[in-house]
């Protein structure tokens, strides 16, 4: 036989990270074992998977084909192995949580800490995820897990849902931008005619959402709520920022926060998984997470605490 899971996942890591280099990284391997890994498949196979346009790889038609197939695969494999464990034992093998941009997971360590003390061993792995990105990480299998979806599920069903709060978000610009000292509220004309930072939608089946943008925009697309953020302040471009977040940086007056004709309604949240998910560890995150507390904390509205459980 020769391809393995092993090779599905450096092939399906390769692809999603765009080089052999950053599949290197993610998967904790030398870059030159991931290239003498994929040339001798390669060569096993009798055909290309990748060809190289400068630092990026793209999969080759057999090599888009070889994953599509692979992927199913992979699905397959990885709930096989949640499904014999959790018939064994109740509690997943792995547990896969996508948490939205908006939601700072840096929050969540004290409670996966406590998870650790209780728990039968499941894995964790945790994924940032960008506007659809959560939805779609449930829907692909990706994700077993959504913290802070935002917006509604997508249609067809098959979802369980807790309301998550809604977080507000400001309109910030750098001190020194054009519009730093424009009279207020700003009108959508005036916005129009300066670049927006924009968070890349991080969905990859369902279609892709987009948040606080007019038609005709021009935008700079970047990967990270800390890229935005960061893009925002060096006066590269305007955007939507989290209220909490942008008062602290307008008060150290790294922000200015701008009154907008019309302001961007406050987008709902969730804490969302299929509905036919069962497993110990599911439920213990659940339990623990639909809590007020635990939703304030995570978005950012109350300061970083020991949540109370519930009783």
């Amino acid at each position: 036989m020769k391809l393995t899971l092993e090779a599905l996942q450096l092939l399906d890591a390769i692809d999603v990270r765009g080089s052999f280099a950053a599949a290197a990284e993610e998967l904790h391997r030398v870059p030159s074992a991931v290239t003498h890994a994929v040339r001798r498949l390669e060569q096993d196979l009798g055909v290309a998977l990748f060809a190289r346009e400068g630092r990026r790889a793209l999969p080759t038609a057999a090599g888009r084909a070889l994953l599509e197939e692979g992927r199913h695969l992979l699905r397959a494999a990885g709930e096989l192995e949640c499904r014999v464990r959790r018939v064994a034992t109740g509690w997943e093998s792995e547990l896969a949580i996508a948490v939205d941009a908006s939601v700072d997971a840096t929050r969540l360590f004290p409670l996966i800490a406590e998870f650790d003390r209780a728990n039968g061993g499941t894995r964790l792995r945790l994924t940032c995820e960008v506007l659809g990105g959560g939805w779609d990480a449930l829907a692909t299998r990706r994700a077993d897990l959504a913290i802070g979806a935002s917006g509604e599920p997508p249609p067809g069903g098959g979802w369980s849902l807790r309301p998550f709060g809604a977080l507000e978000f400001v309109f910030a610009v750098a001190p020194g931008h054009a519009l730093a000292a424009a009279a207020e509220p700003l009108a959508p004309q005036a916005v129009a005619r300066h670049r927006v930072i924009v968070l890349a939608d991080t969905s990859r089946q369902l279609l892709a959402r987009t948040a606080g943008l007019g038609s005709g925009a021009d935008t700079l697309t970047v990967a990270t709520a800390d890229d935005k953020l960061a893009a925002i302040r060096a006066g590269l471009g305007v955007g939507h920022v989290p209220r909490a977040q942008a008062e602290a940086l307008a008060a150290a007056g790294e922000l200015v926060v701008k009154r907008l004709a019309q302001p961007m309604p406050p987008v709902a949240r969730h804490l969302a998984w299929r509905s036919e998910h069962e497993g110990k560890a599911l439920a213990w995150f659940v339990a623990r997470l639909d809590t007020p507390q635990w939703r304030r904390r995570l978005l950012g509205q109350e300061k970083a605490g020991p949540a109370r459980r519930r009783t």
